[in-house]
């Protein structure tokens, strides 16, 4: 049976709906950075996501080919995640989804070295005849957070958020969104498939001991 990080790592894809804190382990992931709003069909977020899939795929399927990743296990592709963040400020401001920053990613299996991504990017530019100068080997030391499973609509995460700080106040912690610890969504559902009332989310921030 593929490994599926969803059910083996369960606390860091599948928390309660209730905030929760806990320390992430760093992981490698491919990642795609840009700028604008999530939702325009032309522009950077759709378009990352194209990228990050085709070379997440070419090494999910590298072991029908001639370069066999050492330590492979087949697995199922994990969920796409992104880190988001608006310049000049620690709080998200959804009115302006046009000034939103971003990182799209998805994790890679621990066996995929920098070099086995680097073969990826070739055979897809290769096979594909496209440009994946944009994607990258992202290394991501979380740490210390807060979590919690968002149920619902994008655009009613704040009331999540909001009891997400309320619970580190209470817990002896303070929030910790810099320029290198981040906002970020673990993404379960497919909005295309699903309704925007039961789409899951996993909300997470970082944070620090007082």
């Amino acid at each position: 049976m593929a490994f599926d990080f969803k059910k083996e790592y369960k606390e860091f894809y599948l928390p309660p709906k209730k905030p929760g804190i806990i320390t992430l382990p760093p992981a490698n992931y491919i990642a795609v950075r840009g700028k604008g709003n999530p939702n325009e069909e032309a522009g950077e977020y759709k378009a990352s996501i194209g990228l990050l899939y085709a070379i997440a795929f070419t090494l999910k399927m590298s072991k029908k080919g001639s370069h066999q990743i050492e330590g492979y296990y087949d697995y199922v592709v994990p969920p796409l995640e992104g880190l988001w963040w608006q310049e000049g400020s620690a709080v998200l401001d959804l009115y302006r989804k046009e000034d939103f920053c971003f990182i799209s990613m998805i994790r890679l299996p621990d066996f995929v070295s920098r070099a086995d991504f680097e073969w990826a990017i070739a055979e897809a530019e290769e096979k594909k005849k496209q440009d994946f100068s944009k994607v990258e080997f992202f290394p991501y030391d979380e740490g210390l957070c807060v979590q919690c499973m968002h149920i619902g609509p994008y655009d009613l995460e704040p009331a999540t958020i909001a009891a997400m700080h309320d619970y580190i106040e209470q817990h002896g912690c303070a929030l910790d969104i810099t320029d290198k610890r981040l906002h970020h969504e673990i993404y379960l559902s497919d909005p295309r498939r699903c309704k925007p009332e039961k789409l899951k989310t996993v909300l997470r921030h970082p944070v620090r001991k007082i």
